[in-house]
């Protein structure tokens, strides 16, 4: 997410109360999360294991919960709890203003588009030409949609990330900024949920489809072309590039890439990184000659148990 102008590090540490390290006027021009930051981002860290990645990562600002030394061209903010006061700017730069309206008050829709009366259209929110919204579709803030798209009936675009601290009174919520984007000849099936990025965009690439009920966590970016068949569930910070095909129920955790042109068959959970161009299948998906083969023997087991007797 990006401020609506720089902001000079000193006046960033007056805002939230905090001490800072490195030069006063360090600019800082945005927040994000360590998956997704760009030179003037600001990026918080609240554990040890992660210090290095966060001080050495793109983003020239670290809000950080120890004093350590100030990496070259950086700033420092330091935090008692860096989340807190993460989500303490994402709030103040980019809070969450619901309302009962049917319609936002900031946004851009092509005259082309044709959308449904009961459809939900959040602030901030683009819509290209002759998309079509169904009946029940709810799309959030900071979604833009491309032109030539479908989405179908009580599809939700734009829900907050599934992103939560566990501290000893229960579970604090990461506040969500960012936003969807959706190419051209985009079509998403009924029932689908497509979450917000963190800070960034969950993106759907063009020409990709989507059937009923697939989901896809925050920050996961899908390429062009992809085939996503029904109950496909993807979580967050998922990498999967052009023309992947994931068929009916397979599962994907976060943070692994899915080369281009792989297929990942029914009801298989990935598990580990997977290279373009081949089929796989399992639970661990593995690639699927190699997989059919170890079910054959797998069947042989009992005759050669009876033969051993």
């Amino acid at each position: 997410m990006q401020f609506p102008e720089a902001i000079r590090l000193e006046e960033l540490a007056q805002l939230l109360g905090l001490s800072f390290l490195g030069d006063p006027d360090h600019q800082v021009t945005g927040l994000n999360e360590i998956h997704r930051v760009e030179k003037g981002d600001l990026v918080f860290v609240d554990h040890p294991k992660y210090y290095d990645k966060a001080l050495e990562c793109a983003a020239t600002t670290v809000l950080i919960n120890k004093e350590v030394e100030v990496p070259e061209g950086k700033g420092l903010l330091i935090s008692d709890d860096p989340f807190r006061d993460y989500n303490k700017l994402a709030r103040h730069y980019r809070p969450n203003n619901f309302s009962t309206d049917l319609r936002g008050k900031q946004q851009a829709i092509a005259a082309s588009a044709q959308i449904h009366s009961t459809a939900v259209i959040g602030e901030r929110v683009v819509i290209g030409e002759r998309t079509v919204i169904g009946a029940g579709v709810v799309i959030s803030n900071d979604v833009v949609i491309g032109d030539d798209c479908i989405i179908h009936a009580n599809t939700v675009i734009g829900g907050d990330a599934f992103y939560y601290k566990r501290r000893p009174e229960g579970y604090d919520k990461m506040h969500t900024c960012g936003g969807v984007e959706l190419g051209d000849k985009v079509e998403i099936g009924a029932l689908c949920t497509i979450d917000r990025g963190v800070s960034a965009v969950t993106r759907v690439g063009s020409g990709s489809k989507l059937d009923n009920q697939v989901h896809i966590g925050h920050d996961t970016l899908v390429g062009q072309h992809c085939l996503f068949a029904a109950q496909v569930g993807i979580a967050g910070c998922v990498q999967i590039e052009d023309e992947v095909t994931l068929w009916g129920q397979v599962g994907v955790p976060s943070d692994l890439t899915i080369g281009k042109g792989a297929v990942v068959l029914g009801q298989s959970g990935v598990t580990k990184d997977l290279e373009g161009g081949v089929t796989y299948f399992g639970s661990p998906a593995e690639e699927a000659r190699h997989k059919f083969r170890e079910l054959a023997m797998i069947r042989k087991i009992p005759e050669l148990v009876k033969k051993l007797r």
